[in-house]
C-alpha cells in the first residue's frame, strides 16, 4: 500500500484512540458527602434512563398528589394544580400539560425540557455525566472515524488487494468507534451509584411491602417498567408510561398510601 494509505490508517486510529481517552477522562470527580449527597429519584432517573425516564418519575410524583390522570388514548393530563412541590422537573412537567400529551410529546415540551435539561447541568457538575465538551469532541472523532476509514484508501489511488488491505484494516476502529458512540454519557461514578442503590433496595415482590411514596418514585427510577407494573399499574397501562404496556394484574391498582393508581 502507499505511504499516504498508512497515513491515513494511522489517522483513523488516532481519532478512536483520542476520542477514547475523552470519554475515559470525562467525570472523574470525586463524590463526597455519603447518603445526603444522592441525588432525587427523577434524577436517578434520568441516569439510568435518559429524559423519558426523568420525566416519568415525575409524573409518578405528580400522580401521588392527585395533580396527573391518565387520559384517553394513553395520554396523560393535568388533573388540578402542581401541589405544595418546588421539584424544577415535576413543575415543568406539570406545566407543560396544557392539554392531554403522550409521554413522548410530553418530554419533548420546552418546560419539560428544559427542567431537564437544567437537572442534567448539574449532574453534570456532580461528575455524573461526562462534561458536554468533551462528550461532543469525542463524539465527533468518532463520527469521523469510518469516514476517514473509507476515504483513506480512495484519496491515495489504492486498488486491488491493496484496497482491501486498507479497507480491513480500518474496520476494527470503525467497529469499536460504533460501539462508544452507543455508550450512555454517565460516568462510573454514576453507574456505581445507581449498583449501589440497586443492592440497597432490591424491588419488592408485592407492593403492599412499601408504603411510602418517596420509595415507590426511587423505586421507579431504578428500575422502570417493572417497579411501574408493581405500584402503579393502571395508571401506568392508560397512561402509556410502560415502554411495553402490560395487563393489569387483576386487583385494584394502589400507589403507596392505598391510593387508586
Amino acid at each position: 500500500m502507499p505511504t499516504g494509505t498508512w497515513w491515513f490508517i494511522g489517522a483513523v486510529w488516532g481519532e478512536l484512540l483520542i476520542a477514547a481517552l475523552l470519554l475515559r477522562s470525562g467525570g472523574t470527580r470525586s463524590r463526597k458527602g455519603g447518603a445526603a449527597a444522592v441525588p432525587p429519584p427523577q434524577a436517578l432517573a434520568l441516569l439510568r434512563g435518559g429524559r423519558r425516564a426523568a420525566v416519568t418519575v415525575a409524573l409518578v410524583a405528580l400522580h401521588q398528589r392527585g395533580a396527573v390522570a391518565a387520559g384517553r388514548k394513553r395520554t396523560i393530563r393535568a388533573n388540578g394544580g402542581p401541589g405544595r412541590t418546588r421539584d424544577p422537573v415535576q413543575l415543568g412537567v406539570h406545566g407543560a400539560l396544557h392539554r392531554a400529551l403522550a409521554l413522548r410529546t410530553l418530554a419533548q415540551r420546552p418546560e419539560a425540557r428544559r427542567a431537564v435539561d437544567t437537572l442534567r447541568g448539574e449532574l453534570r457538575g456532580a461528575g455524573l455525566l461526562r462534561p458536554l465538551a468533551r462528550l461532543w469532541t469525542a463524539r465527533v472523532l468518532l463520527g469521523c472515524v469510518p469516514l476517514t476509514a473509507l476515504a483513506g484508501p480512495f484519496a491515495t489511488g489504492v486498488s486491488g488487494a491493496g484496497l482491501v488491505g486498507a479497507l480491513a484494516a480500518g474496520a476494527p476502529a470503525v467497529l469499536v468507534a460504533v460501539a462508544l458512540l452507543r455508550l450512555p454519557d454517565t460516568t462510573a461514578a454514576a453507574r456505581r451509584l445507581l449498583s449501589g442503590l440497586r443492592e440497597r433496595y432490591p424491588l419488592p415482590a408485592h407492593r403492599r411491602e412499601v408504603t411510602d411514596g418517596w420509595l415507590v418514585q426511587l423505586y421507579v427510577a431504578l428500575y422502570g417498567d417493572p417497579a411501574l407494573a408493581l405500584f402503579l399499574p393502571r395508571f401506568s397501562r392508560d397512561g402509556g408510561l410502560l415502554d411495553r404496556p402490560q395487563e393489569d394484574d387483576g386487583g385494584p391498582g394502589t400507589s403507596a398510601g392505598g391510593a387508586p393508581c
